[in-house]
């Protein structure tokens, strides 16, 4: 037998159509959304409940709503007929946070239960449209004029992640951001960095300065001796070719850390 934990949850969840009477239509209290004794079913109980939500939101926006509600709120549309507040709920209680739910990986979202393969797609579907957004308010303005945007930014692009990343934003001679690269994917702790190429990049890029940037999946952003020996040895590098290493920021879940804020190069 399939098991239905497998199933397309859309599917799974679909309601079962009401049967029909002799004249076409089904008749009676249970048509009306009422049980036999004239209370409220529970089909109508979840749709009234997401009319009252939405109508919350559309008043007040995000700020009328708690995190479990506009996680709830989006899940309506994902998973159309089910009460959908466990499932926000179970997925905050998962990973703690609404940017950790839609930072956790395919793989961890589907182990919670209600939330199948369509569901977990679409949650990093909404994740890579927030990190487009921002990234989008970066390109072409000077960075360095717009630093809580560039953390918010590689915030929201790296701090759930569970294995390091090293990526390098190259900027032109006027600190505007020409790329955003992912140079490099290690473990859970420790990614190779390789200073001739990412100054090769840079060159072929015609970027005149780059800031650096990777993730401690740990959540604790305080840099390593590694981290430090190894952005001077990519500043030493690339600074006899015109290119100026603005910084090395350090993303962790509780954070960040930026290297040159904390006088170490």
């Amino acid at each position: 037998m399939h098991d239905p934990v497998h199933q397309d949850e859309r599917s799974f969840f679909a309601e079962t159509r009401p049967a029909k009477t002799g004249s076409g239509t089904q008749r009676g209290p249970q048509a009306a959304g009422l049980k036999s004794d004239g209370s409220q079913s529970q089909d109508e109980h979840y749709h009234g409940h997401r009319d009252r939500l939405r109508q919350r939101f559309r008043e007040g926006g995000d700020r009328a709503l708690a995190d479990y509600e506009l996680l709830e709120l989006l899940l309506f549309r994902l998973i159309p007929r089910r009460d959908t507040k466990p499932i926000a709920k179970a997925l905050l209680a998962r990973f703690g946070s609404l940017p950790e739910v839609l930072g956790a990986p395919v793989q961890l979202l589907t182990e919670v239960k209600g939330v199948g393969d369509s569901v977990a797609t679409d949650l990093k579907l909404v994740a890579s449209i927030a990190h487009r957004m921002l990234k989008g308010e970066l390109k072409g303005r000077k960075v360095l004029a717009s630093w809580s945007s560039v953390i918010e930014y590689c915030r929201a692009a790296m701090a759930f992640e569970t294995r390091e990343q090293f990526r390098v934003l190259f900027l032109d001679k006027k600190n505007a951001l020409i790329a955003d690269e992912v140079q490099q994917t290690g473990t859970v702790d420790h990614t190779p960095v390789y200073p001739r190429e990412v100054v090769k990049r840079a060159l072929e890029l015609s970027a005149t300065a780059i800031i650096l940037v990777h993730n401690h999946p740990s959540g604790d952003p305080t840099p390593s001796r590694a981290d430090i020996e190894m952005t001077k040895l990519i500043i030493e590098t690339a600074r006899p070719l015109g290119i100026t290493v603005h910084d090395h920021i350090i993303i962790g879940r509780d954070g960040h850390a930026s290297l040159k804020g904390m006088k170490l190069v």
